[in-house]
């Protein structure tokens, strides 16, 4: 298994052939039903926290995930808020996060491994105070879920590569997908759009 901090191109593709036909991950299981308790922060009354402000209590089988670090090793890798949101599926303050408000192009990285995660093509405005997007760069990177804890079913979001927490999902979006991906800007790293395509080219010429 890989212990380094970044994915190769190559092994992105085929992580994502792995992922889609279920050779990597085993499916995820999926709510059968809508959340009515599953509130955006601009629907809550005073003294209650949003869906997405609540942690995730939700058993990650981080022994599948491509890239393996020990405790010590993410320790050293991220900050203290980032292995929190992370490594111990915590969630950041609404409002006051990196990338909530973030209107430049590019493309979001996963803090723990490195893997393109989503694009600012999809970030839209939840008013929620978290980043939000109606779709993953691509689908197979990121897993999913049933998180039954503080009392309400949702649907936790996790890096597929490394394990890192990301944030949830809800049925809640704008169209095309209807889908709003509540994601933690602690577990994300922006790269500009510039940025991404020379990456790109570096990966393409690695192969």
């Amino acid at each position: 298994m890989l212990r380094t901090g970044m994915i190769t191109f190559r092994q992105l593709i085929l992580l994502g052939l792995a992922v889609t036909t279920g050779t990597l991950f085993a499916a995820a299981m999926k709510p059968s039903q809508k959340n009515p308790l599953a509130k955006d922060a601009t629907e809550c009354a005073p003294g209650e926290i949003s869906a997405c402000g609540l942690p995730s209590n939700v058993v990650i089988d981080m022994s599948q995930a491509k890239v393996q670090r020990t405790d010590a090793e993410w320790r050293a890798r991220l900050t203290p808020e980032q292995y929190h949101v992370a490594r111990q599926q915590g969630t950041e303050p609404p409002f006051r996060n990196a990338y909530w408000n973030q209107k430049e192009s590019g493309v979001y990285f996963c803090v723990g491994c490195e893997t393109p995660l989503f694009d600012s093509a999809t970030k839209f405005d939840s008013g929620t105070g978290w980043p939000s997007f109606w779709q993953p760069l691509e689908k197979s990177f990121v897993g999913e879920l049933v998180d039954r804890s503080h009392g309400m079913i949702r649907t936790e979001v996790h890096c597929n590569v490394c394990g890192s927490h990301l944030g949830h999902v809800f049925d809640d979006g704008p169209r095309p997908t209807r889908l709003r991906y509540c994601i933690n800007s602690a577990s994300l790293r922006f790269m500009s759009r510039a940025e991404y395509a020379a990456w790109v080219e570096r990966g393409a010429a690695q192969d």
